[in-house]
């Protein structure tokens, strides 16, 4: 007991320095939810610039725009004013556009200082040496928190178009146009999913009180571990605007492989009928297991989600890190008791010979 000890001490430790070094995973494109009823999409760049990317992110509640090229990319507030130029020299910034501060909130919800005026010279002051910058644009998003598009809320029982939108854009001087749309999905429905979900909680725990040895649950702690992974190798890739672009990878990977790794020593373990290690594991592993699905938890009752993978795949993936991690934290707290090993007696005695 005191070597099995030992290596779990060993296994926790490791973990947790994973997620410490690792921070907080980039889980999701623009680091807001990761799951949505709305979503919006660039149809067209008119005309097509050569070198520059546009794309819209978190389901429409941002804009971006990299420009590595050597001409200029100016972007328009919402009075025409100049509020953007994005190029070789960075991002620059007119303090004196109204756009400056009603794009830092999400629904616009500010108050404009004395010298935001439309009409005033610009003063450009630099946000960005990259040649790159993310906004909240509110032509591209639904802008209430809590009422629905009269079209959604009228008929919520199938999809809608909520607008057809364009983000006015000059590039070396020429005008350009990227237009788009935001759409609006109804849920899935809850009758459907949710008894999956308390299936997967209920089964740690059952095979903790039922199973006449630990490796049902530890086959169980395989499932968990294969998920954290897909979750991780599926999460999207952070916009190129983020700090440390490596670094917001990494942090995404760190926790899957920390919790495969959990995992695997629980099954090992399960197999040598070590069964309270392997309880002890199966505690671990929901920790783990919560602490990278919760952050999504919001995809469960979704019709959209963030991911790199199916949908339905990743809704599955989230679904066992989060019910199945529930489970496995209670399981293994039932296991610790029903599979502790006694002083004296072999681990399992179905390896006792007659």
């Amino acid at each position: 007991m005191i070597r099995a000890a030992a290596r779990l001490l060993v296994v926790v430790l490791g973990a947790l320095a994973g997620l410490l070094l690792a921070g907080p995973a980039q889980a999701h494109v623009g680091g807001g939810a990761a799951g949505s009823d709305f979503d919006a999409r660039v149809l067209a760049v008119d005309p097509a610039l050569p070198g520059v990317a546009v794309r819209v992110l978190s389901f429409g509640d941002e804009f971006e725009v990299v420009n590595p090229t050597a001409a200029e990319v100016e972007v328009p507030g919402y009075s025409d004013e100049p509020y953007l130029r994005i190029g070789p020299d960075g991002v620059w910034r007119n303090a004196n556009s109204p756009a400056t501060y009603i794009n830092l909130d999400r629904f616009g919800r500010t108050t404009l200082p004395p010298h935001a005026d439309p009409d005033a010279e610009p003063d450009w002051v630099q946000v960005s040496t990259e040649p790159s910058f993310v906004w909240h644009d509110h032509r591209t998003h639904w802008m209430s928190e809590d009422l629905l598009p009269p079209q959604v809320a009228a008929d919520p029982t199938r999809e809608h178009l909520v607008s057809s939108w364009v983000v006015p854009l000059t590039y070396g001087g020429t005008e350009v146009q990227v237009r788009g749309e935001l759409s609006w999905s109804p849920p899935p429905p809850a009758w459907v999913v949710w008894p999956v979900y308390v299936v997967l909680a209920l089964a740690p725990v059952a095979a903790a009180l039922v199973a006449r040895e630990p490796r049902l649950l530890g086959v169980l702690l395989v499932v968990g571990g294969g998920a954290a992974v897909y979750h991780a190798v599926t999460t999207p890739e952070p916009a190129v605007s983020v700090s440390s672009h490596a670094g917001a990878l990494v942090s995404a990977l760190l926790p899957g492989l920390a919790a495969l790794a959990v995992a695997v020593g629980g099954l090992v373990a399960a197999v040598r009928g070590r069964g309270g290690l392997t309880a002890l594991l199966a505690v671990v592993l929901g920790w783990l297991l919560l602490v990278q699905g919760l952050p999504d938890v919001d995809v469960l009752w979704t019709a959209n989600v963030l991911a790199e993978g199916p949908v339905l795949l990743t809704r599955a993936a989230v679904a066992v890190l989060v019910a199945l991690g529930a489970g496995c934290v209670v399981g293994g707290l039932v296991a610790t008791r029903r599979f502790r090993e006694r002083p004296g007696r072999p681990a399992d005695a179905s390896l006792v010979r007659v």
